[in-house]
C-alpha cells in the first residue's frame, strides 16, 4: 500500500547519530541550564547516599553483630586449638564485673579488659549476654539511626530531583513542540500537499512526547547510574581488591552484548515509528472521507488496509519485545553469575579468615546494586533510541526549507510599506508544480482598483492555481506577480495578505463559535458594523434560526450546517476584513441559484471601489465584471467584456452555450 505521497522522510533514514542529534538537542536545554546542574548535584548527593547505606551495613556487621571478626578481636593461639578466638570487652562496669564473678571460669582478665572465648560467648544467660554485649547494641542502634537518615535523605532528595527534572523536561518538550508548530505553519503549501496531515500530527504529538523520558530522566539518571557504577567499583576494590577483579570478569560480556543490543533496537525504534505514522495517517483519512467510504461501501476494504498497517506496527511491536525478553534475563543472569562467583570466592576468604563476613555482605549488596545501574543504562538507551528515532523524524521537519523567501512578517526592507492595493498585474507569468509540466504560460493582466475580472475556463485549465500566485502560496517559475507595481516578493506577505480576502470553493471553518469564525484573523469591529456584516453576506436567517446565535457552536469544518451555509459564514469572514481586494475562487458552487443572487447582489454592493477577482465555473457569475479572462490548458486565450466576447462567438461563446 501507497502511503508516503511523494514524500520520502520515512526512507532517508541512514545510521545511527545519537551524538549529532543529542547536539542538536542541547539548544533546548540551554534555557534550563541551572535547574540541570542542580539535578546532577543532587543525583551526586543522592548516589553517595545509596553507596553508603550497603557500607553502613557491613560496619554494622563487622564491628557490632560478629565483633569476632572485628579488631578488638584477640587471636591468642590455644595449646590444640589454633583457631581460638575471644570476644573481649572493657571491665569498666559494676555489671561487667558482675558477671565475670558469676561465670569466672568462662572469663580471663588481662590488663583491664576481660576475655571470653567466642564458644563460650553464647553460653552466658540471655540477660548476661546483653549486658556484656551493652556496647554493642548501642552502637546497632546508632547504626540504625543513621540508615535511617540516611534513607530518609535519599527519599527527599530524590522527590526534589524527580520535581526539578519534571519541570524541566515538560518545559523543555514545551519549547520542542512550539518550535516545531510555529515552523510547520511557516513552511510553504507545497510541503503540505506531499505530507500526510497523520504523519505531521505524529511528528507534533507521538514522536515529542516520546521526548520526555529523553529530557526528564535520561539527562539525570545516566549520571547518577555512571556514577553508582564508579563509586560501586572503587568502593569494591577499596574493601578487597582481589575479589573485585574477580567478580569484574563478567563486565565485558555485558558491555558486547548492551552494544549489540543498541543496534538492533534503534532500527526497531525507527520501524515503529514509521508504523504509528502510518496508522494515524490512515485513520486521519478515514475520518476525514467516512462519508466517500459508507457511500460506496468501502468498509471492508478501509478495514483491511488498516488491518494490514496495525500488524505491521504489531511485528514491529513483538520485534521489540523480543529483543528485550532476551537482553534484559541475560543482564539478570549475568549479575547472578557475578553473585556467585562473589559467594564461592568470598565464601573461601571467611573460610581462611581473608575477609570478614561484614565485608562479603556488603560485597554482595554492591555487586546486587552494581547489576542495577547497568540495567538502567541498558533500559535508559533504550529510551534513548526510541527518543533519537523521533528525534531524527522531528529535525527532518525542522531542517525542512521549503519556505518562500521573504515571507515572514517584518523579513523585507519595504516590509509596512504597502498602503492600499490600488493595482494588481502579472507579467508574463509561468508556473509549474513538477518540472516539464506547465499548469500556466505567459500569463499577463492587468486590475486596477474598483475593478471587477472574472477568470473563467474549464477544469484544469489553471485557473485555481492563478490564485495561489496572487497570494503568494507559490512562486511564478518565470514572470512577475505585482501589487501597486511592485513584484510581491519585494513585499511583506503578511502586510499585503491583510488587505486581501479569499472566499474559497470549498470554505474550512474552525472548531468554534460563528463569531469566532467570522472574526477569525481580522480585527475587532463593532456590532454595528457586525450586523452590516451579517446583512450583507444573508447570514442572518441562519442566526436568527439558532437559539444561540453568533454563540452557536460548530464543529471542526462547520459539518453540523450545510455546504451553502458555511459558504455564507466564509463570505462573510471575508466581509469582516474589510480588504482592498476581494478573490473569489468558484465561491457560488456550492449554493443554490437563489441564495447566489442574494450574494452577488451583496457583494457587487459591497465592492464598490474595491478590487475584485472572481473564478467561475457558473459563467453568469462572471457576466457583469469589467472584464473577462479565458484561460485553457493554462493560456490565456480571450480576453474582454461579456458582450465582446459573445460577439467573437469563440471559446467563451462555446462555454456559455454548454
Amino acid at each position: 500500500m501507497q502511503t508516503d505521497f511523494g514524500y520520502v522522510e520515512e526512507d532517508t533514514l541512514g545510521k545511527p547519530y545519537d551524538l549529532g542529534l543529542l547536539k542538536r538537542l542541547y539548544p533546548f536545554s540551554r534555557p534550563y541550564h541551572r535547574m540541570l546542574a542542580a539535578s546532577i548535584a543532587l543525583v551526586v548527593l543522592i548516589t553517595i547516599l545509596d553507596l553508603s547505606l550497603p557500607y553502613v551495613t557491613k560496619v554494622a556487621i563487622d564491628r557490632y553483630i560478629v565483633p569476632a571478626l572485628s579488631p578488638t578481636v584477640s587471636d591468642t593461639a590455644e595449646p590444640g586449638n589454633p583457631a581460638a578466638r575471644y570476644y573481649t570487652a572493657p571491665l569498666d562496669t559494676p555489671r561487667v564485673r558482675q558477671i565475670v564473678e558469676r561465670h569466672p571460669g568462662l572469663f580471663r582478665v588481662e590488663n583491664g579488659t576481660v576475655k571470653i572465648l567466642r564458644t563460650d560467648l553464647y553460653r552466658l544467660p540471655k540477660a548476661d549476654l546483653a549486658l556484656l554485649r551493652s556496647k554493642d547494641l548501642s552502637g546497632i542502634t546508632r547504626v540504625t539511626g543513621v540508615f535511617l537518615f540516611l534513607v530518609a535523605a535519599g527519599f527527599v532528595l530524590n522527590f526534589v530531583q524527580v520535581m526539578i527534572m519534571e519541570y524541566t523536561g515538560q518545559r523543555m518538550m514545551h519549547d520542542l513542540r512550539v518550535r516545531l508548530f510555529a515552523h510547520i505553519q511557516s513552511l510553504s503549501i507545497s510541503f503540505f500537499s506531499k505530507n500526510p496531515v497523520g504523519r505531521l500530527v505524529t511528528r507534533v504529538t507521538n514522536d515529542v512526547q516520546n521526548m520526555d523520558e529523553l529530557f526528564t530522566s535520561v539527562i539525570s539518571f545516566v549520571f547518577k547510574d555512571l556514577f553508582l557504577l564508579i563509586g560501586i567499583a572503587a568502593v569494591l576494590i577499596g574493601i578487597h581488591w582481589q575479589l573485585a577483579l574477580i567478580s569484574f570478569t563478567v563486565i565485558p560480556v555485558v558491555v558486547y552484548t548492551s552494544f549489540s543490543f543498541s543496534h538492533r533496537a534503534r532500527d526497531i525504534f525507527r520501524r515503529l515509528r514509521v508504523k504509528v505514522a502510518e496508522i494515524n495517517t490512515h485513520l486521519s483519512e478515514t475520518i476525514a472521507g467516512m462519508r466517500v467510504i459508507q457511500l460506496f461501501c468501502r468498509e471492508t476494504d478501509n478495514y483491511r488496509k488498516f488491518s494490514a498497517l496495525n500488524h505491521d506496527n504489531y511485528l514491529a511491536g513483538m520485534d521489540q519485545i523480543r529483543i528485550f525478553g532476551i537482553f534484559m534475563p541475560f543482564i539478570e543472569w549475568m549479575g547472578v553469575v557475578a553473585l556467585a562467583i562473589v559467594i564461592f570466592f568470598g565464601g573461601r576468604g571467611i573460610l581462611d579468615e581473608r575477609i570478614s563476613l561484614g565485608a562479603l555482605v556488603a560485597f554482595i549488596s554492591y555487586m546486587r546494586m552494581f547489576f542495577r545501574p547497568i540495567r538502567d543504562i541498558a533500559e535508559k538507551y533504550n529510551i534513548l533510541q526510541n527518543a533519537m528515532a523521533s528525534a531524527e523524524r522531528i529535525f527532518l521537519i525542522l531542517d525542512t526549507r521549503e519556505q518562500l523567501p521573504g515571507t515572514a512578517s517584518g523579513t523585507h526592507p519595504l516590509a509596512g510599506r504597502l498602503e492600499r492595493i490600488s493595482e494588481v498585474a502579472m507579467d508574463a507569468v509561468s508556473f509549474a508544480y513538477a518540472a516539464g509540466e506547465p499548469v500556466l504560460t505567459t500569463v499577463s493582466f492587468r486590475l486596477r482598483a474598483g475593478q471587477t475580472l472574472a477568470i473563467v475556463g474549464p477544469t484544469g485549465s489553471g485557473k485555481t492555481t492563478l490564485i495561489q500566485l496572487l497570494y503568494r502560496f507559490y512562486d511564478p517559475t518565470a514572470g512577475s506577480v505585482r501589487i501597486n507595481g511592485q513584484d510581491i516578493r519585494t513585499l511583506d506577505t503578511a502586510v499585503y495578505r491583510s488587505r486581501m480576502a479569499l472566499v474559497m470553493q470549498e470554505p474550512f471553518l474552525f472548531s468554534g463559535t460563528i463569531r469566532e469564525n467570522i472574526l477569525q484573523g481580522n480585527p475587532p469591529v463593532s456590532d454595528a458594523r457586525l450586523i452590516e456584516i451579517l446583512q450583507a453576506s444573508r447570514c442572518t436567517d441562519l442566526i436568527g434560526r439558532h437559539p444561540h446565535g453568533l454563540d452557536m457552536v460548530l464543529t471542526q469544518g462547520g459539518s453540523a450546517i450545510s455546504s451553502g451555509q458555511r459558504q455564507l459564514i466564509s463570505i462573510a469572514r471575508a466581509l469582516a476584513r474589510n480588504p482592498d481586494l476581494i478573490i473569489l475562487d468558484e465561491a457560488t458552487s456550492y449554493i443554490d441559484s437563489s441564495t447566489e443572487e442574494q450574494i452577488q447582489q451583496a457583494l457587487r454592493n459591497l465592492m464598490a471601489e474595491r478590487t475584485a477577482i472572481v473564478v467561475a465555473h457558473r459563467l453568469s457569475t462572471a457576466r457583469h465584471a469589467d472584464r473577462i479572462l479565458v484561460l485553457n490548458a493554462g493560456r490565456i486565450i480571450e480576453s474582454g467584456t461579456h458582450p465582446e466576447l459573445m460577439d467573437k462567438q469563440g471559446f467563451y461563446y462555446r462555454l456559455t452555450q454548454l
